[in-house]
């Protein structure tokens, strides 16, 4: 029996602002059994392949280089040939300066069924992020995309250097760090002003773009008083001078500010894009990870008891989705609810009650355990049953004061919080290098387990300078027993507040 011929996707990923992939590129990722992927292509994207992918870092770095290309396109060809669908993930365009036709041959020539799937060009999008439009009509008509790379030592250049420093208005060019001398020398000797405007842009449409202005005649001498590297576009041409009015993307409220986020790792994906939405470089630290209780035993019984409770509380979203988990694993669904009220901690709460077409009888102004005891004020809970699901540990306030009142009160553990495995080092380097803007605490297990893998005697003196910020009171409150002083706390304890909060705080700074 011959075995099935898979089939190979070539996509542009965009030059690193991970929402620059097409739509179509994305739905590639979504399917493949496999994804290649390179050192350019933002790894916020593996996010979106199949859980059961299998995922191959092929990445080439300053020269060094995981495979040869060579390799990879045996790889390529490969796993293809096992009847498997290969996204081949690759930064930019494939077909501009991305050895994509290199690879589109080799599936040519081994009879592979492929697609090239265009992507947004460094070319295009690391000018434009830079305030640097290519083409303008007071400006340049032309513009040229030209490669960095050649060898100085060779006896004779590809590029006709005469051409490109006299015909062409803008000169785009990629990979030319290590040879800016070069580039720069040949286009002065071959007719070009001194003068002319330039530009060195790395890690250019990402939170930590780098960008360099100057002329032919001092660039390479600014580009390495600020010590920029690959990867990195050059740009030559009057366009150039319309950064200082075009800066767009670096006038974003928290731009290059690196900001720690503490929240576990299935939380903080809406949470770091909503920083990289203000300009921020969000660096996840995750010191929870929200896993299953070690027993279901207490969450069993009560489910299976539901219609002997007349209030059912859920603190957070978390405990929203471990419950009706188990509900719909024990055979129930939401009609089990129907004798129910319930009642939730916070709009993120009442969203995810939402997504199970519920909603929520009660919703405090107060978004926490107070807020809950203060709605519950006018009525009469003597006698009442009351069904808590939650982390395994939580604070008690709500049990104890409905207690108080005479309530019957039943605590399940729905998930427990436990601290992850991560790469501490990595962020304590980050720390004591000063690059870091601001920790977020968004409970208080993220403050206790954040000083434990920082160290209890070191955390203090990491942390100096940073600027600490809480989601709530009762977070915070956490915080300062550790002896950290509260710069952000939003009015709503909310993510979206929050990030509006630190905003206002960098602003005011500024």
């Amino acid at each position: 029996m011959i075995a099935p011929t898979g089939k190979v996707y070539l996509i542009g990923a965009g030059p690193g602002d991970p929402g620059l992939i097409t739509v179509k590129g994305l739905e590639c990722v979504q399917k493949a059994d496999v994804v290649i992927y390179d050192y350019l292509a933002n790894e916020r994207l593996l996010e979106h392949r199949r859980p059961d992918s299998e995922l191959i870092y092929v990445g080439k770095q300053g020269g060094r280089h995981t495979l040869p290309q060579d390799e990879i396109n045996r790889l390529i060809v490969g796993k293809a040939k096992e009847g498997k669908i290969v996204a081949r993930l690759k930064g930019g365009d494939p077909f501009i300066f991305g050895r994509g036709g290199e690879e589109a041959e080799e599936c040519v020539d081994n009879a592979i069924p492929y697609e090239v799937v265009p992507g947004v060009t460094a070319a295009t999008a690391v000018p434009t992020y830079a305030g640097i439009p290519l083409t303008h009509r007071d400006h340049t008509a032309s513009v040229a995309f030209v490669t960095g790379h050649e060898d100085p030592t060779k006896p004779e250049s590809k590029l006709h250097w005469r051409e490109l420093a006299t015909g062409i208005g803008t000169l785009v060019f990629f990979m030319g760090m290590k040879n800016i001398r070069n580039i720069v020398g040949n286009l002065i000797a071959n007719g070009r002003d001194p003068e002319t405007p330039a530009a060195a842009i790395q890690w250019g449409t990402r939170t930590d773009q780098r960008v360099v202005t100057g002329t032919l005649k001092d660039i390479e001498a600014r580009v390495r008083e600020a010590k920029l590297g690959p990867p990195a576009i050059i740009v030559v041409g009057d366009v150039v001078k319309l950064r200082d009015r075009l800066n767009w993307f670096e006038s974003k409220p928290l731009f290059g500010k690196r900001i720690i986020v503490t929240r576990s790792r299935d939380q903080a994906s809406v949470f770091a894009e909503m920083l990289i939405n203000a300009g921020a470089t969000p660096v996840e630290f995750p010191s929870i990870d929200v896993v299953p209780p070690s027993s279901w035993a207490e969450l069993d019984a009560a489910i299976d008891a539901l219609e002997s409770y007349q209030w059912v509380i859920f603190t957070s979203a978390n405990a929203v989705r471990f419950f009706f988990s188990r509900l719909r694993e024990l055979g129930k669904d939401i009609r089990s609810l129907s004798a129910n009220k319930l009642c939730v901690v916070g709009p993120k709460t009442a969203e995810a009650l939402e997504t199970y077409s519920l909603k929520a009888d009660l919703v405090p102004a107060d978004f926490k355990a107070e807020g809950v005891l203060e709605a519950l004020g006018g009525l009469s809970v003597k006698g009442l049953r009351f069904l808590i699901p939650r982390a395994k540990q939580a604070r008690e306030i709500i049990p104890e004061k409905l207690r108080e009142r005479g309530a019957l009160v039943t605590v399940a553990t729905a998930y427990e919080n436990v601290r992850p495995a991560t790469d501490v080092e990595r962020v304590k380097k980050l720390f004591q290098e000063r690059r870091i803007a601001s920790v977020t605490f968004t409970s208080s297990s993220t403050v206790n387990n954040f000083v434990e893998m920082m160290g209890k005697s070191e955390y203090k003196s990491l942390m100096n300078g940073v600027a600490v910020a809480c989601i709530g009171p009762v977070t915070a409150k956490t915080a300062e027993e550790y002896g950290m002083k509260i710069d952000v706390m939003p009015k709503e304890y909310t993510i979206p507040a929050l990030v509006e909060a630190l905003v206002g705080y960098f602003n005011n700074k500024s």
